[in-house]
């Protein structure tokens, strides 16, 4: 370790988010390259460091920078490099030298105390001057203020946007109550907040902790799915957290109560947002389930029972009962709700009712929460079925948290149709339900289409299976499994496991097959040459369309891992492709990626001949996979194309938004089909490895399913049909405000 004293004349690189920067100095007259995590660095300042050097392959000889400290240049040369780089605006080079060539040593006195003698610079006013001093006075408390926030641990990013929305007042709140940047900046966690109340000397019984405490694992409990936790759940899980008695989080929530950030309903607490939620959801679906049609008219019976008749013929098919009867709700219902598993006919029910629909001249609207599960609707039925959030026009702008999606389609411009169709209902959060229903006005038939035995929706809620358990709606389950599908084993397996029996697993098989394997190394050898060899021809996919299904993150087989092995093989090395390293992955020009959070600015665009933009928009969501078209190290941006054509631009401080996708957990594989899967079943916790998440898995394949592990796992998972339960209001709602 050495240490260096000299001035910054270059910013080669810098990462805004974390604040790593690679930059050159001038020390002892010697140009040295250093890279480390440095706040607020600018040409021409003075710093004191550090370091060690160490040989990078690409760029040879570099310092590792690890303790520095920054102040404002001191020499002529360091001052010229300062003012002149672009810090101050209307300030070049020539007007940095005239200043410097003037005031000399003395020109950081003069921004600072007698800025107005900048004026005697010829090209300088005095409003001009003004401007130079203020912005020179700015970026001082700037650097002052990021240096500080930089010993909480808190990146360059988000310590400008803290320092913007405080200011000054940020010592003041760091030392009294760190827990306000929680409420007032997005990506501050309380997590962050208590580290910094931890070194800033807070008590651990402040009220403003208890009550942060309080709204972390509310928001926790949210993550995992739950609209609410009960109350004496709730003061547990904070009281071990905060390490505090539970009758100071009781006090608290009473205050939050009182301040209504809260909702205390029976003993199970809300944050107030989510409580709303249900009982907005609640009311427009009691609006919504209004009767179009005369039912019990016996003429109406007669001519409905002749149409569907009609229908037969035209479809060349023989409907069953159930299939029947849920034609004739959806034609007598404002709502009604169709549940079954794979082949029991939800598609032909769809198909009939658009026939129906269209020959009574009604407009329809059909719609899936992904843009794979609506491509999907929209190859069977032959009509354009839209992503709910393309249906409601998604908007650019944020809401007011920036955490959920704002539409152009809603109570105050509605959505123009007589009938929306929508499937894959059991992927649908309670928030996107919410906005479907207010952009749905009374009189509109809402049909929703599912499976309620999947796993329930990534966001919070689970809308279908409280929908169905209210008893205040249509519900048409189908059972039958049509001879159509009967030659299908997946089908079969599927509905076995559902069931609680176990699946056949001899082998005797076209499309769905077990192989034991008792080694992880194994396992992966066979995974490879399954994709790679095996299963591209006989279901006819490329290997990048075979998707591997673990049902965990960590561990030998689980997506982190999967993913390093599978690309090795799938998309090797290659002089003629482009990559780049972030973070535990290398992308690589042809890499499978998936979205892993919902961006609503991200924008998308589709191109046709001569690259001109045909068609663009916003948003991308958590789910969606695409591939990597191109990597630009010079622009620093990587493209990579979605479905339907869709090409987003990231630069790369966004590359934390995706990762690769050769292998994803079943719950991200939610609302999608793939020709293939391929499902490792080796071990993991029991609370996980249950029916409910084997059957998800099972019917994610279109021709062929492959489970390569141990065949006790299988019927463990078979056995264990405790499905994670989510403390969800909806179905209360409903029963309060409908029956």
């Amino acid at each position: 370790m050495k240490e260096y004293n000299g001035y910054v004349s270059n910013i080669i690189y810098r990462n805004d988010t974390n604040g790593f920067t690679i930059f050159e100095i001038v020390c002892d007259d010697m140009e040295l390259t250093c890279k480390g995590n440095i706040s607020s660095i600018d040409v021409g300042a003075n710093i004191e460091l550090t370091g060690e050097k160490t040989i990078d392959p690409r760029y040879g000889e570099e310092i590792r920078v690890y303790e520095y400290n920054l102040s404002a240049p001191e020499d002529s040369d360091g001052l010229k490099y300062y003012l002149g780089s672009g810090a101050i605006r209307g300030i070049g080079e020539t007007m940095a030298t005239r200043i410097v060539d003037r005031f000399g040593s003395h020109t950081l006195k003069i921004l600072e105390n007698e800025p107005e003698r900048l004026s005697e610079i010829k090209g300088i006013s005095e409003k001009k001057a003004r401007d130079i001093a203020i912005q020179f006075r700015e970026k001082t408390e700037t650097r002052e203020a990021m240096i500080f926030l930089q010993k909480y641990g808190i990146t360059n990013n988000m310590a400008i946007k803290i320092y913007e929305e405080y200011g000054k007042e940020i010592y003041t709140l760091i030392a009294e109550n760190p827990y306000k940047l929680v409420e007032d900046i997005r990506g501050i966690g309380f997590k962050t907040a208590d580290d910094i109340a931890t070194k800033s000397g807070v008590k651990v019984d402040s009220q403003y902790r208890i009550r942060a405490g309080l709204m972390y694992v509310l928001s926790s409990a949210i993550s995992e799915g739950h609209m609410y936790l009960p109350m004496e759940l709730l003061k547990d899980r904070s009281a071990k957290l905060l390490s505090v008695t539970s009758d100071l989080t009781e006090t608290e929530i009473s205050n939050l109560s009182m301040e209504r950030k809260v909702v205390v309903n029976n003993d199970k607490v809300y944050i107030a947002d989510y409580y709303y939620a249900e009982l907005k959801c609640a009311s427009m679906l009691r609006d919504l389930n209004m009767n179009p049609g005369d039912i019990g008219d016996p003429d109406e019976d007669m001519i409905t029972e002749y149409r569907i008749d009609n229908l037969e013929k035209e479809l060349n098919m023989k409907f069953d009962a159930l299939q029947r009867e849920a034609i004739k709700s959806a034609i007598s219902n404002g709502i009604l709700i169709i549940s079954g598993g794979p082949g029991t006919g939800k598609t032909t029910i769809i198909n009939a009712l658009i026939r129906y629909f269209m020959e009574e001249g009604l407009d329809i609207m059909l719609a899936a929460p992904t843009g794979r599960a609506a491509k999907r609707m929209s190859e069977a039925t032959g009509y354009e079925a839209k992503t709910i959030h393309r249906l409601l026009e998604l908007s650019g702008a944020p809401d007011e948290d920036h955490s959920r999606a704002r539409f152009e389609r809603n109570e105050f411009n509605p959505l123009e149709t007589d009938a929306v169709i929508l499937d894959e209902m059991s992927m649908v959060d309670i928030f996107l339900f919410q906005s479907l229903l207010k952009a749905i006005v009374p009189g509109t038939r809402l049909i929703m289409v599912g499976d309620v035995d999947q796993l329930p929706s990534v966001g919070p809620g689970q809308v279908l299976k409280d929908l169905m358990a209210s008893g205040a709606f249509k519900v048409v389950t189908l059972e039958t499994i049509f001879r159509q599908e009967k030659g299908s084993d997946i089908v079969i397996n599927a509905h076995d496991i559902r069931s609680g029996k176990y699946p056949k697993m001899d082998n005797d098989s076209k499309d769905f097959f077990f192989l034991e394997r008792n080694d992880q190394n194994v396992i992966y050898k066979h995974m490879v040459q399954l994709i790679t060899e095996k299963l591209p021809g006989y279901v006819g996919a490329r290997p990048i369309d075979i998707q591997v299904l673990t049902p965990v993150r960590k561990g030998p087989l689980g997506v982190e891992t999967l993913n390093h092995i599978l690309q090795r093989f799938i998309n090797p090395e290659s002089s003629d492709k482009k990559e780049i390293e972030h973070g535990d992955y290398i992308f690589r020009e042809g890499d499978k990626v998936m979205q892993i959070k919902n961006n609503y600015q991200l924008e998308w665009s589709v191109t046709g001949k001569n690259n001109i933009v045909v068609q663009s928009g916003t948003g991308v969501f958590n789910g969606d996979l695409g591939v990597i078209k191109e990597i630009d190290d010079e622009q620093r941006f990587m493209l990579v194309e979605y479905e339907e054509g869709h090409e987003v631009r990231y630069d790369y401080q966004l590359l934390d938004e995706i990762e690769l996708a050769y292998a994803v957990t079943i719950h991200k594989s939610q609302g999608s089909e793939y020709p293939a899967v391929v499902i490792p079943l080796l071990s993991g916790p029991p609370q996980l490895m249950n029916r409910n998440l084997l059957y998800t898995a099972i019917t994610r394949a279109k021709t062929g399913v492959v489970i390569l592990g141990r065949k006790e796992m299988v019927e463990s998972m078979v056995d264990n049909d405790h499905v994670n339960m989510r403390y969800t209001g909806l179905e209360e709602r409903i029963r309060e405000v409908c029956l």
